[in-house]
């Protein structure tokens, strides 16, 4: 549902309303005998008033059905009773347009801050309905505040500043209501032992030294709800410290006091707020026990003369039962404890809705602006909540809210960063009963009255004790009997007393056989009614039952192929299709080779697939034969014989070879390329008689026409050429490496030779000077001859010796 945004901040939520679904339920499975049992069991579900509609062995549910298979059977649209939910609004009276600085004050009472607050809602069972609402926070709207503190004697200094809270806060406040109350009370322990002395004197003064206390208690009024911010400073002012003996205190007695005795508080219809400040822990169910006090919280007011005197009698409340009496009396919790017990707080606050925690300084200097920034984040929230709903209606929330967050469960019921003036859109989905819904913290609620849809309109117009229904035995409404008690049958024609007889189970049996309704069904006064499947796609007919449409043949595993419909365990097929099982196609396309022939030419085609009459042929349309030769071998003798007169049937060729028209081009350029032409083509390079390689084309025209492209070619040169080059190279490179190899060994004789005279040479050692001097240059010259000789032979191999 389209839903417009109401002003510039905006929030949007939807409640979904659904009545209980049967688990996994079917229409067919239900067996309504009527059409108001057939509209309860599902949205869905519809109810056929034709009275021609039922066939031979139905009973009177099949004409319960889903609207799609009702049709499918035969029952037009205008005949099928599917009643739909509708809502009426019953008080619409605008959101308040309220502003501070008008000189006219409304009441609390005349502000109206959601919209629309009365519905009725007429309900299809499974069926949503949707309706809007719209919230919006009046400005300078009344407020009530109760200051609940703790007295035990840790909190002596937070007293003192307090003792001015009344006009401070007054003042503070007035920038957000003219209209502001303010109250505080007081709470310590429970006045039993473990939690406080009970000695004589403990009971007079239970401080230490010379401090002077107050007798213990465990919760005090001290101030009713009041406009007077002095009278509040006076009051608060003659308070003392008290005293206990265990750390958490019992404010949860308190908390539970102020939410349920609202006459001795002063609350008014207005925004509330209760700030509990401490600097402890708290007490909860089951602690009493310590005490011996057994009794669970009441959750009643007990003041008497504004003290609370059932403190020994009753347990402390549950967070539970605190969470309910809170929210019963729209009052919203601001805790404002110290720094130490921040984490314990923060914990209670998520179990208790449009609550709020602020840090409270040791001395509680900060409590007003802590008071004004917690009341800033509450009044910042919506949160919707419902009372209890019956059974069988569920209740969903989806939001949207500011700047498009949408949120849904649980997220779905609250939208934050709310601001005064803005307007929040609620849209709502989905039997006589009242419910109701209300933005909690805020006294305004929406009454929602529901009213079940149990019967079709169609039965307003029944006939009773009509004829057709056996002579009076029922009433005929929406197309069908609908019996009186003690009667059955589609007709209302036997009574319960003699539904079994022998005489009537004959009627039943089919050529006078043993099997009743074929095993397929019940005799029900003669006549069978038969039994539902699982499946409600499957269904049993016949007089005897003795028909269904799920027994025919079938193909793929699917019942009449997927081509056709069962009736009475044969296959009606539909067009194009025949066989047993609908599974033999009368299309042909399925068979048309590349050539667009059925089964190229070699086949039938049978039930959409080609049964080829050669057996060389095969595939799914006859155009594979693995032991034929391609086509550029199958024609190429007839293109040599008729292009070039030559080949091996350049005799016959006038014979065999005249079933193509042959085309000369001059060119391989010019011959057609398979991918530019739209029918099949092959193009084709053989080798003739004389070695020489020939181009050509063979296409087939319009299934019949056959034509051959032909060109003549010469040998090819280019690798001829290649390779004698390649062969002069490849020669000339083997003639430089065996030359190389021959140079290499002849050099490494020489060398060992050059080596071996070396170490054969023997110097003179004659010691004259002359002689031994004539020696050397001899031997010097054989050594410069032998090296110079190398060097001849191989200056590059040995050039390294000199």
């Amino acid at each position: 549902m389209d839903l417009k945004l109401l002003s510039i901040a905006t929030l949007l939520g939807i409640l979904c309303f659904c009545s209980a679904q049967q688990e996994g339920s079917d229409c067919i499975k239900a067996n309504a005998q009527s059409c108001g049992e057939c509209i309860q069991v599902a949205e869905k579900c519809g109810w056929c008033t034709d009275a021609d509609f039922l066939k031979q062995g139905e009973s009177k549910s099949a004409r319960c059905d889903e609207l799609k298979s009702l049709i499918t059977k035969g029952c037009s649209k205008a005949k099928i009773e599917n009643p739909r939910g509708s809502i009426s609004i019953d008080k619409d009276k605008p959101v308040t347009n309220r502003k501070k600085d008008v000189a006219e004050k409304l009441k609390p009472d005349q502000i109206t801050q959601i919209q629309p607050q009365k519905l009725s809602l007429n309900l299809r069972s499974g069926e949503a309905q949707t309706f809007k609402l719209k919230f919006k926070r009046a400005e300078d709207y009344p407020i009530d505040l109760y200051y609940l503190m703790d007295l035990s004697f840790s909190m002596k200094d937070d007293l003192e500043n307090v003792k001015n809270l009344g006009t401070d806060l007054m003042r503070e406040m007035q920038e957000i209501t003219s209209d502001f109350r303010i109250g505080f009370g007081s709470f310590v322990e429970k006045t039993v032992m473990p939690y406080i002395s009970t000695t004589p004197a403990r009971l007079l003064n239970p401080c230490t030294s010379n401090e002077n206390c107050t007798s213990p208690f465990s919760y005090k009024n001290v101030l009713r709800l009041t406009e007077n911010g002095q009278k509040f400073n006076s009051l608060v002012s003659k308070q003392q410290i008290s005293g206990n003996l265990d750390s958490p205190e019992g404010g949860f007695d308190a908390i539970m006091q102020v939410a349920v005795c609202g006459d001795a508080i002063g609350w008014r219809n207005v925004t509330r707020l209760l700030v509990f400040s401490t600097d402890a822990g708290f007490h909860f169910a089951g602690d009493g026990k310590l005490g011996g006090i057994v009794l669970p919280n009441d959750g009643k007011c007990h003041l008497e003369n504004n003290m609370y005197t059932m403190s020994h009698y009753y347990d402390y409340p549950s967070i539970a039962h605190l969470v309910q009496k809170l929210s019963d009396n729209n009052i919203q919790t601001i805790f404002a404890v110290t720094e130490e017990f921040q984490p314990v707080y923060k914990e209670l606050k998520n179990l208790i809705p449009k609550s709020a925690v602020g840090t409270l300084s040791s001395n509680s200097s900060n409590v007003i602006k802590l008071i004004i920034d917690s009341y800033n984040s509450l009044s910042s929230e919506v949160i919707l909540e419902n009372n209890k709903v019956p059974d069988g209606v569920s209740i969903k929330y989806k939001s949207i809210c500011k700047n498009g967050v949408v949120g849904t469960g649980e997220n779905g019921r609250k939208c934050s960063n709310i601001s005064i003036g803005d307007e929040v859109s609620k849209s709502e989905r989905c039997l006589s009963l009242t419910i109701r819904i209300k933005p909690l913290g805020f006294n305004e609620d929406v009454e929602i009255v529901l009213n079940f849809i149990c019967e079709c309109e169609c039965s307003k117009g029944g006939e009773p004790l009509s004829k057709i229904c056996h002579n009076g035995n029922g009433t005929f409404e929406c197309g069908a009997c609908r019996c009186n008690d003690g009667r059955i049958g589609r007709l209302c024609e036997c009574s319960t007393d003699e539904v079994r007889t022998d005489d009537l189970d004959g009627n039943c049996r089919k050529d006078n056989g043993t099997d009743i309704c074929s095993n397929n069904g019940d005799c029900v006064c003669g006549t069978c009614e038969c039994k539902k499947r699982e499946n409600p796609e499957e269904r049993y007919s016949g007089k005897f039952c003795e028909c269904d449409n799920f027994n025919c043949d079938r193909s793929n595993n699917k019942l009449c192929g997927g081509h056709g419909r069962c009736e009475c365990r044969v296959c009606i097929c539909d067009a194009n299709y025949t066989g047993s099982a609908c599974d033999c196609s009368l299309d042909t396309s399925t068979c048309l080779a590349a050539n667009k022939q059925i089964c190229n030419g070699r086949g039938t085609c049978e039930c959409g697939v080609c049964k080829c009459t050669n057996p060389k042929f095969q595939g799914p349309t006859c155009e594979i034969c693995p032991t034929c030769p391609g086509v550029c071998a199958e024609h190429k003798e007839c293109v040599q014989c008729r292009a070039f007169e030559t080949g091996e049937k350049k005799d016959t060729c006038q014979r065999d070879c005249t079933y193509f028209n042959l085309i000369r081009v001059k060119d391989r350029d010019k011959l057609p390329q398979p991918a530019d032409q739209s029918y099949p083509l092959s193009h084709c390079k053989e080798r003739d008689a004389n070695d020489c390689w020939f181009y050509y084309t063979y296409a087939v025209r319009n299934d019949t026409m056959r034509e051959v492209y032909v060109c003549p070619a010469g040998p090819d040169i280019i690798p001829i050429v290649a390779g004698v080059v390649a062969g002069i190279v490849l020669i000339g490179l083997a003639l430089l490496l065996i030359w190389k190899l021959l140079m290499i060994i002849h050099d490494r004789r020489e060398f060992a030779k050059f080596e071996k005279e070396k170490m054969n040479a023997k110097w003179d050692t004659v010691r004259h000077p002359v002689g031994s001097h004539q020696h050397s240059r001899l031997s010097n010259k054989n050594i410069n001859f032998y090296i110079l000789f190398t060097v001849q032979i191989s200056g590059v191999a040995f050039i390294k010796c000199l």
